[in-house]
Protein backbone atom coordinates (compact mmCIF):
# COMPACT_ATOMS: atom_id res chain seq x y z
CA UNK A 1 0.00 0.00 0.00
CA UNK A 2 0.64 3.96 -0.06
CA UNK A 3 2.53 5.14 2.71
CA UNK A 4 -0.34 6.82 3.35
CA UNK A 5 -3.32 6.33 2.35
CA UNK A 6 -4.91 4.40 4.54
CA UNK A 7 -6.05 0.29 3.27
CA UNK A 8 -9.00 0.78 0.77
CA UNK A 9 -10.78 -1.18 -1.77
CA UNK A 10 -11.36 0.69 -4.90
CA UNK A 11 -13.22 -0.92 -7.34
CA UNK A 12 -13.10 1.26 -11.11
CA UNK A 13 -16.19 0.43 -13.36
CA UNK A 14 -14.70 0.63 -16.89
CA UNK A 15 -11.98 -0.85 -18.54
CA UNK A 16 -11.53 2.47 -20.30
CA UNK A 17 -8.76 5.10 -20.77
CA UNK A 18 -9.10 7.04 -17.99
CA UNK A 19 -10.00 4.23 -15.71
CA UNK A 20 -7.21 2.32 -16.84
CA UNK A 21 -4.70 4.92 -16.47
CA UNK A 22 -5.92 5.43 -12.45
CA UNK A 23 -5.47 1.33 -12.34
CA UNK A 24 -1.73 1.83 -13.68
CA UNK A 25 -0.57 4.50 -11.24
CA UNK A 26 -1.63 3.33 -8.84
CA UNK A 27 -0.12 0.08 -8.78
CA UNK A 28 2.87 1.15 -9.64
CA UNK A 29 2.64 3.24 -5.75
CA UNK A 30 1.28 0.12 -4.44
CA UNK A 31 -2.12 0.59 -4.18
CA UNK A 32 -4.53 -2.18 -5.40
CA UNK A 33 -7.83 -1.53 -7.16
CA UNK A 34 -10.03 -3.93 -9.11
CA UNK A 35 -11.56 -2.69 -13.01
CA UNK A 36 -14.61 -3.98 -13.68
CA UNK A 37 -15.68 -4.16 -17.01
CA UNK A 38 -19.06 -5.19 -18.83
CA UNK A 39 -17.74 -6.61 -22.00
CA UNK A 40 -16.96 -10.50 -22.47
CA UNK A 41 -12.84 -9.32 -23.48
CA UNK A 42 -10.80 -6.46 -24.66
CA UNK A 43 -11.11 -7.90 -27.84
CA UNK A 44 -14.88 -8.26 -28.11
CA UNK A 45 -15.30 -4.91 -30.58
CA UNK A 46 -13.41 -2.51 -31.71
CA UNK A 47 -12.17 0.46 -29.84
CA UNK A 48 -12.55 3.57 -32.59
CA UNK A 49 -10.15 6.09 -34.33
CA UNK A 50 -6.86 8.06 -33.58
CA UNK A 51 -6.60 10.08 -31.34
CA UNK A 52 -3.71 13.32 -30.41
CA UNK A 53 -2.11 12.89 -26.88
CA UNK A 54 -1.71 15.83 -25.61
CA UNK A 55 2.08 17.23 -23.54
CA UNK A 56 0.46 18.66 -20.11
CA UNK A 57 -2.65 15.93 -20.31
CA UNK A 58 -2.51 12.43 -21.82
CA UNK A 59 1.58 12.66 -22.24
CA UNK A 60 1.14 13.46 -18.51
CA UNK A 61 -0.43 10.92 -17.67
CA UNK A 62 1.62 8.19 -19.67
CA UNK A 63 4.45 9.97 -18.11
CA UNK A 64 2.76 8.83 -14.44
CA UNK A 65 2.23 5.76 -15.55
CA UNK A 66 5.69 4.78 -16.43
CA UNK A 67 4.68 4.24 -19.86
CA UNK A 68 5.78 7.07 -22.10
CA UNK A 69 8.63 5.40 -23.92
CA UNK A 70 6.36 2.83 -25.10
CA UNK A 71 3.97 5.20 -26.11
CA UNK A 72 6.47 7.16 -28.31
CA UNK A 73 7.42 4.01 -29.69
CA UNK A 74 3.94 3.51 -31.14
CA UNK A 75 3.05 6.69 -31.71
CA UNK A 76 2.91 8.44 -35.22
CA UNK A 77 3.95 12.12 -35.43
CA UNK A 78 3.21 12.24 -39.00
CA UNK A 79 -0.79 11.85 -37.98
CA UNK A 80 -0.82 15.77 -36.83
CA UNK A 81 -0.99 16.94 -40.30
CA UNK A 82 -4.59 19.16 -40.64
CA UNK A 83 -5.83 19.84 -44.13
CA UNK A 84 -8.86 21.86 -45.03
CA UNK A 85 -11.07 21.01 -48.29
CA UNK A 86 -13.70 23.43 -49.46
CA UNK A 87 -16.99 21.16 -50.42
CA UNK A 88 -15.44 21.45 -54.31
CA UNK A 89 -12.27 19.09 -52.82
CA UNK A 90 -9.96 21.59 -52.86
CA UNK A 91 -7.34 21.75 -50.20
CA UNK A 92 -7.38 25.52 -48.74
CA UNK A 93 -5.36 25.10 -45.67
CA UNK A 94 -2.41 22.30 -44.88
CA UNK A 95 -0.48 22.16 -41.43
CA UNK A 96 2.05 19.82 -42.00
CA UNK A 97 4.45 19.36 -38.46
CA UNK A 98 8.08 20.14 -38.66
CA UNK A 99 10.00 17.29 -38.74
CA UNK A 100 11.08 16.52 -34.74
CA UNK A 101 11.14 14.53 -31.43
CA UNK A 102 7.70 12.53 -31.15
CA UNK A 103 7.33 13.74 -28.05
CA UNK A 104 6.77 17.62 -29.24
CA UNK A 105 3.11 18.36 -30.31
CA UNK A 106 0.62 16.11 -29.83
CA UNK A 107 1.48 12.68 -31.83
CA UNK A 108 -1.80 10.75 -33.15
CA UNK A 109 -1.97 6.70 -31.69
CA UNK A 110 -4.62 4.17 -32.71
CA UNK A 111 -6.93 4.16 -29.26
CA UNK A 112 -7.05 -0.24 -29.19
CA UNK A 113 -3.05 0.53 -29.30
CA UNK A 114 -3.40 3.10 -26.40
CA UNK A 115 -5.76 1.09 -24.45
CA UNK A 116 -3.88 -2.54 -24.94
CA UNK A 117 -0.48 -0.43 -23.77
CA UNK A 118 -2.48 0.43 -20.52
CA UNK A 119 -3.82 -3.22 -20.25
CA UNK A 120 -0.59 -5.12 -21.24
CA UNK A 121 0.81 -3.02 -18.18
CA UNK A 122 -1.65 -3.93 -15.49
CA UNK A 123 -1.33 -7.67 -13.52
CA UNK A 124 -3.60 -10.32 -14.92
CA UNK A 125 -6.13 -9.91 -12.43
CA UNK A 126 -6.83 -6.59 -12.41
CA UNK A 127 -9.00 -6.37 -14.54
CA UNK A 128 -12.73 -8.81 -14.08
CA UNK A 129 -14.25 -8.83 -17.53
CA UNK A 130 -18.24 -9.75 -18.20
CA UNK A 131 -19.03 -7.89 -14.92
CA UNK A 132 -21.90 -5.22 -16.03
CA UNK A 133 -22.92 -3.23 -13.19
CA UNK A 134 -26.86 -3.26 -12.60
CA UNK A 135 -26.68 -1.05 -9.35
CA UNK A 136 -24.75 0.41 -6.46
CA UNK A 137 -26.66 0.02 -3.44
CA UNK A 138 -25.63 2.58 -0.26
CA UNK A 139 -24.31 0.86 2.80
CA UNK A 140 -22.54 2.47 5.95
CA UNK A 141 -20.02 5.42 6.21
CA UNK A 142 -18.97 5.52 2.13
CA UNK A 143 -18.84 2.09 1.38
CA UNK A 144 -20.88 0.86 -1.06
CA UNK A 145 -22.22 -2.67 -2.47
CA UNK A 146 -21.46 -3.30 -6.23
CA UNK A 147 -24.18 -5.60 -7.90
CA UNK A 148 -23.71 -6.94 -11.13
CA UNK A 149 -25.86 -8.58 -13.72
CA UNK A 150 -24.52 -11.89 -13.40
CA UNK A 151 -25.72 -12.16 -9.52
CA UNK A 152 -22.68 -11.23 -8.30
CA UNK A 153 -21.71 -8.55 -5.70
CA UNK A 154 -18.73 -7.09 -3.83
CA UNK A 155 -17.84 -4.32 -1.51
CA UNK A 156 -15.63 -0.95 -1.93
CA UNK A 157 -14.35 1.69 -0.01
CA UNK A 158 -14.58 3.77 -3.15
CA UNK A 159 -16.26 3.49 -6.50
CA UNK A 160 -14.80 5.40 -9.33
CA UNK A 161 -17.57 5.66 -12.06
CA UNK A 162 -14.95 5.31 -15.56
CA UNK A 163 -18.30 3.80 -17.27
CA UNK A 164 -18.59 6.34 -20.16
CA UNK A 165 -21.08 8.41 -21.07
CA UNK A 166 -24.47 6.32 -20.27
CA UNK A 167 -22.53 6.02 -16.74
CA UNK A 168 -24.50 3.58 -14.15
CA UNK A 169 -22.22 5.19 -10.95
CA UNK A 170 -23.39 8.74 -12.18
CA UNK A 171 -27.10 7.81 -11.63
CA UNK A 172 -25.90 7.82 -7.90
CA UNK A 173 -24.31 11.30 -7.91
CA UNK A 174 -26.28 13.19 -10.25
CA UNK A 175 -29.76 13.41 -12.23
CA UNK A 176 -27.87 14.74 -15.50
CA UNK A 177 -28.34 12.71 -18.49
CA UNK A 178 -26.47 13.24 -22.00
CA UNK A 179 -28.15 15.44 -24.27
CA UNK A 180 -28.44 15.14 -28.01
CA UNK A 181 -26.18 18.03 -29.48
CA UNK A 182 -27.91 18.26 -32.41
CA UNK A 183 -25.19 16.55 -34.75
CA UNK A 184 -24.85 13.18 -36.07
CA UNK A 185 -22.01 11.29 -37.46
CA UNK A 186 -22.11 8.53 -39.97
CA UNK A 187 -18.46 6.83 -39.93
CA UNK A 188 -17.42 4.59 -42.87
CA UNK A 189 -14.04 3.18 -42.86
CA UNK A 190 -11.69 2.63 -45.64
CA UNK A 191 -9.15 -0.52 -45.82
CA UNK A 192 -5.33 -0.29 -46.96
CA UNK A 193 -6.31 3.53 -48.27
CA UNK A 194 -3.09 3.74 -50.24
CA UNK A 195 -3.09 0.60 -52.21
CA UNK A 196 -7.47 0.69 -52.72
CA UNK A 197 -8.14 3.93 -52.28
CA UNK A 198 -5.13 6.24 -53.20
CA UNK A 199 -6.95 9.26 -54.29
CA UNK A 200 -8.77 9.37 -50.80
CA UNK A 201 -5.62 8.49 -49.14
CA UNK A 202 -4.03 11.30 -50.90
CA UNK A 203 -6.54 14.09 -50.15
CA UNK A 204 -6.56 12.64 -46.66
CA UNK A 205 -3.09 13.04 -45.97
CA UNK A 206 -1.02 11.59 -43.08
CA UNK A 207 -2.89 13.28 -40.55
CA UNK A 208 -6.96 14.36 -40.34
CA UNK A 209 -8.67 15.75 -43.24
CA UNK A 210 -12.00 18.33 -42.94
CA UNK A 211 -14.68 19.26 -45.34
CA UNK A 212 -16.89 21.75 -43.39
CA UNK A 213 -19.86 23.39 -45.06
CA UNK A 214 -23.77 24.85 -44.65
CA UNK A 215 -24.44 22.35 -41.51
CA UNK A 216 -22.51 19.20 -43.29
CA UNK A 217 -19.14 18.15 -43.40
CA UNK A 218 -16.89 15.20 -44.08
CA UNK A 219 -13.74 14.09 -41.30
CA UNK A 220 -11.15 11.81 -42.57
CA UNK A 221 -9.05 10.47 -39.92
CA UNK A 222 -5.74 8.19 -40.77
CA UNK A 223 -5.23 5.50 -38.89
CA UNK A 224 -2.63 3.03 -38.87
CA UNK A 225 -1.71 0.15 -41.24
CA UNK A 226 -3.52 1.71 -44.03
CA UNK A 227 -7.09 2.65 -42.46
CA UNK A 228 -8.93 5.72 -42.83
CA UNK A 229 -12.35 6.35 -40.53
CA UNK A 230 -14.08 8.86 -42.73
CA UNK A 231 -16.77 10.31 -40.31
CA UNK A 232 -19.92 12.19 -42.60
CA UNK A 233 -21.65 15.19 -40.14
CA UNK A 234 -24.83 16.56 -40.37
CA UNK A 235 -26.61 18.98 -38.06
CA UNK A 236 -29.74 17.07 -38.27
CA UNK A 237 -32.90 15.45 -36.64
CA UNK A 238 -31.88 12.83 -34.49
CA UNK A 239 -33.96 10.27 -35.55
CA UNK A 240 -33.36 11.63 -39.61
CA UNK A 241 -32.85 7.84 -40.85
CA UNK A 242 -36.25 7.30 -39.65
CA UNK A 243 -37.25 10.60 -41.24
CA UNK A 244 -36.23 9.22 -44.14
CA UNK A 245 -37.57 6.08 -44.09
CA UNK A 246 -33.98 4.95 -44.02
CA UNK A 247 -33.10 1.11 -42.77
CA UNK A 248 -29.80 1.35 -41.15
CA UNK A 249 -29.08 -1.93 -41.79
CA UNK A 250 -29.65 -1.18 -45.76
CA UNK A 251 -26.39 0.25 -46.58
CA UNK A 252 -27.48 1.26 -50.17
CA UNK A 253 -30.51 3.25 -48.49
CA UNK A 254 -28.00 4.64 -46.18
CA UNK A 255 -25.32 5.82 -49.00
CA UNK A 256 -28.41 6.94 -51.31
CA UNK A 257 -29.72 9.30 -48.38
CA UNK A 258 -25.61 10.73 -47.56
CA UNK A 259 -25.29 11.22 -51.46
CA UNK A 260 -28.63 13.20 -51.36
CA UNK A 261 -27.52 15.21 -48.11
CA UNK A 262 -24.32 16.01 -49.56
CA UNK A 263 -25.61 16.66 -53.08
CA UNK A 264 -23.20 19.21 -55.28
CA UNK A 265 -20.13 18.25 -53.09
CA UNK A 266 -17.03 17.48 -55.14
CA UNK A 267 -16.82 13.43 -56.27
CA UNK A 268 -13.64 13.69 -54.81
CA UNK A 269 -15.03 13.98 -51.15
CA UNK A 270 -18.12 11.61 -52.05
CA UNK A 271 -15.78 8.58 -52.21
CA UNK A 272 -15.51 8.92 -48.71
CA UNK A 273 -19.47 8.02 -48.98
CA UNK A 274 -19.45 5.16 -51.99
CA UNK A 275 -16.30 3.73 -51.24
CA UNK A 276 -16.72 2.50 -47.65
CA UNK A 277 -15.35 -0.91 -46.92
CA UNK A 278 -17.07 -1.15 -43.45
CA UNK A 279 -20.52 -0.09 -44.03
CA UNK A 280 -22.29 2.61 -42.12
CA UNK A 281 -22.54 3.25 -38.29
CA UNK A 282 -24.58 5.99 -37.15
CA UNK A 283 -23.34 8.42 -34.47
CA UNK A 284 -25.34 10.95 -32.62
CA UNK A 285 -23.16 12.64 -30.69
CA UNK A 286 -24.11 13.18 -27.11
CA UNK A 287 -22.71 15.90 -24.36
CA UNK A 288 -23.55 16.20 -20.57
CA UNK A 289 -25.24 19.81 -19.48
CA UNK A 290 -22.79 22.58 -18.96
CA UNK A 291 -21.29 22.75 -16.01
CA UNK A 292 -21.80 19.08 -14.97
CA UNK A 293 -21.12 19.02 -11.41
CA UNK A 294 -22.33 16.77 -8.57
CA UNK A 295 -22.31 17.24 -4.56
CA UNK A 296 -19.41 15.58 -3.18
CA UNK A 297 -20.66 11.78 -2.19
CA UNK A 298 -17.90 9.37 0.21
CA UNK A 299 -17.09 6.64 -1.27
CA UNK A 300 -18.00 7.56 -5.15
CA UNK A 301 -16.39 9.82 -7.65
CA UNK A 302 -16.65 9.97 -11.50
CA UNK A 303 -14.11 10.49 -14.00
CA UNK A 304 -13.85 10.72 -18.20
CA UNK A 305 -16.98 10.63 -20.27
CA UNK A 306 -18.84 9.69 -17.06
CA UNK A 307 -18.09 12.63 -15.33
CA UNK A 308 -18.06 15.36 -18.49
CA UNK A 309 -19.05 13.44 -21.79
CA UNK A 310 -18.43 16.57 -24.74
CA UNK A 311 -18.80 16.38 -28.38
CA UNK A 312 -15.35 15.37 -29.86
CA UNK A 313 -14.77 18.89 -31.33
CA UNK A 314 -12.89 19.87 -28.21
CA UNK A 315 -10.46 17.34 -28.99
CA UNK A 316 -9.93 16.70 -25.10
CA UNK A 317 -11.80 13.84 -24.76
CA UNK A 318 -9.50 11.13 -24.42
CA UNK A 319 -6.65 13.62 -22.66
CA UNK A 320 -9.06 14.29 -20.31
CA UNK A 321 -9.82 11.21 -18.84
CA UNK A 322 -6.17 10.13 -18.81
CA UNK A 323 -5.63 13.36 -17.16
CA UNK A 324 -8.47 12.57 -14.51
CA UNK A 325 -7.64 8.82 -13.74
CA UNK A 326 -4.34 10.35 -13.04
CA UNK A 327 -5.17 13.62 -10.98
CA UNK A 328 -7.41 11.14 -8.81
CA UNK A 329 -4.51 8.23 -7.94
CA UNK A 330 -2.37 11.04 -7.33
CA UNK A 331 -4.64 12.46 -4.75
CA UNK A 332 -5.49 8.62 -3.43
CA UNK A 333 -1.55 8.68 -3.26
CA UNK A 334 -1.07 12.22 -1.18
CA UNK A 335 -4.06 11.52 1.21
CA UNK A 336 -4.15 9.39 4.62
CA UNK A 337 -8.26 9.20 4.36
CA UNK A 338 -9.67 8.58 0.85
CA UNK A 339 -12.90 11.19 1.48
CA UNK A 340 -10.16 13.93 1.26
CA UNK A 341 -8.39 12.50 -1.51
CA UNK A 342 -11.68 12.38 -3.71
CA UNK A 343 -12.59 16.38 -2.12
CA UNK A 344 -9.25 17.53 -3.37
CA UNK A 345 -9.62 15.81 -6.50
CA UNK A 346 -13.31 17.09 -7.44
CA UNK A 347 -11.87 20.58 -6.61
CA UNK A 348 -9.61 20.17 -9.48
CA UNK A 349 -11.72 18.12 -12.07
CA UNK A 350 -15.18 20.65 -12.04
CA UNK A 351 -13.12 23.92 -13.13
CA UNK A 352 -11.21 22.15 -16.02
CA UNK A 353 -14.42 20.21 -17.31
CA UNK A 354 -16.55 23.21 -17.07
CA UNK A 355 -13.47 24.64 -19.70
CA UNK A 356 -13.50 22.27 -21.76
CA UNK A 357 -16.87 21.53 -22.16
CA UNK A 358 -17.64 25.06 -23.19
CA UNK A 359 -14.69 24.98 -25.51
CA UNK A 360 -16.46 21.98 -27.13
CA UNK A 361 -20.03 23.20 -27.33
CA UNK A 362 -18.63 26.13 -29.09
CA UNK A 363 -16.51 23.99 -31.61
CA UNK A 364 -19.28 21.78 -32.47
CA UNK A 365 -21.10 24.78 -33.27
CA UNK A 366 -18.45 26.89 -34.83
CA UNK A 367 -17.84 23.46 -36.93
CA UNK A 368 -21.67 22.86 -37.93
CA UNK A 369 -23.13 26.44 -38.92
CA UNK A 370 -24.39 27.67 -41.99
CA UNK A 371 -20.72 29.33 -42.71
CA UNK A 372 -18.64 26.53 -41.02
CA UNK A 373 -16.28 26.16 -43.97
CA UNK A 374 -15.41 30.63 -43.26
CA UNK A 375 -15.37 29.58 -39.85
CA UNK A 376 -13.06 26.66 -40.09
CA UNK A 377 -10.36 28.68 -42.18
CA UNK A 378 -10.48 31.59 -40.26
CA UNK A 379 -9.39 29.54 -37.08
CA UNK A 380 -7.02 27.32 -38.75
CA UNK A 381 -5.62 30.57 -39.97
CA UNK A 382 -5.20 31.93 -37.00
CA UNK A 383 -4.13 29.26 -34.96
CA UNK A 384 -1.22 28.27 -36.42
Amino acid sequence: MSASLRPTRIAIIGAGLGGLTCARILRRHGIASTVYDLEASPSVRGQGGTLDMHPESGQAALREAGLLGEFLALARPEGQQMRLVGRDGRVLFDAVPPEADAEAGNPEIDRGQLRGLLLSSLGPDTVRWGRKLARVEPLTAGVHRLHFADGTTTEADLVIGADGAWSNVRRQLSDATPVYTGVTFVEAGLDRTDTRHPALAALTGNGTMMALDDNRGIVAQRNSHGHIRAYVGMRTDEDWYQNAGVDLADDNAVREALLKEFAGWSLDLLGFITDTDTGYTNRPLYALPVPHTWPHTPGLTLLGDAAHLMSPFSGMGANLAMLDGADLARALMGHIDVDHAVRAYENVLHPRSRQAAEGAAEGIESAFAPDSAVQALAHMTRTR
